[in-house]
């Protein structure tokens, strides 16, 4: 029996400054925010968490900040965030699963 092979459905990207990041990327591929991401009129702006998508509304993008990973329940492992070649922490999720994290 054929299994039909996975398929990503976004990419996440690690930031200092979520907002900031996710503003760079909409403007250079011409993506729009998730509605409820959009930036506040008013107020500070703390996202931890944003989505961008393609106009047609589909996944494109999406931004974290690390302590949101360690917030939900991950652990860091390794932190190489100030390596000048590859900086990332490696998180274990609640299950003990370890991914990376890569910094902007």
């Amino acid at each position: 029996m054929d299994h039909p092979l996975p398929r990503l459905r976004q990419t996440v990207l690690d930031a200092e400054n979520v907002r900031e990041l996710a503003e760079f990327y909409r403007q250079l591929l011409g993506l729009v925010y998730r509605e409820e991401a959009e930036p506040p009129t008013k107020g500070e702006d703390d996202a931890d968490w944003l989505n961008l998508r393609y106009p047609d509304g589909s996944p494109a993008l999406a931004f974290q900040q690390v302590d949101r990973a360690v917030s939900l329940g991950g652990r860091v492992l390794l932190d190489r965030s100030d390596d000048p070649e590859e900086p990332l922490f490696v998180v274990a999720d609640p299950a003990g699963h370890p991914f990376c994290l890569f910094v902007a």
